[in-house]
């Protein structure tokens, strides 16, 4: 862990960024839902917006997939992987699927076609953090934290190589 990191949003930006979307969340999204988080980059996400939607009243089941495309790089290798069994009971029910970062596409749209074919109701799209430089397939996330440019992000969660997941705010490695 060598790398400086440079402070993108601070302790306080993430906090009023997930409390503004737990608001949309709430208007946009009817009645019960699940929330799917993508692990591992999002655990920290999570959290705070299943605690942001409980002061809403809103308390979503909340289950995790884990998927992989990174490994140890920086750029994706441009292929998902289910790393683990796919969450169970997903037939019929709202789901929103949580991610930290949307690069190319491909783990979000990936994600939504997995939770469809298990017969999810209806499939919304979060991430917190945007790259629309990035994108290799079409796609747009229904709800979005922070855009960012093509830069290696790390912090709240986001990993380069496992390290960095424990910074309370958002940086780039410079």
């Amino acid at each position: 862990m060598a790398e400086k990191v440079e402070i993108l949003h601070d302790e306080a930006e993430i906090a009023a960024r997930v409390g503004a979307l737990a608001g949309e969340i709430d208007r946009t999204i009817p009645g019960d839902f699940t929330i799917v988080g993508i692990l591992k980059g999002c655990f920290v996400f999570v959290a705070d917006l299943v605690r942001d939607l409980d002061a809403l009243d809103r308390r979503p089941r909340v289950d995790f997939i884990r998927l992989s495309s990174y490994g140890t790089a920086r750029r994706s290798a441009g292929e998902v992987r289910l790393a683990a069994p796919a969450p169970a009971g997903i037939a019929g029910h709202k789901v929103l699927l949580v991610d930290d970062i949307v690069d190319t596409g491909r783990t979000l749209v990936y994600a939504r076609e997995l939770m469809q074919a298990q017969g999810a109701e209806d499939v919304w799209t979060c991430a917190l953090i945007d790259k629309p430089s990035r994108r290799e397939v079409a796609f747009t996330a229904d709800f979005t934290g922070f855009e960012v440019p093509d830069i290696f992000v790390v912090g709240y969660g986001i990993d380069y190589a496992e390290d960095y997941r424990h910074l309370r705010h958002i940086g780039k490695i410079v």
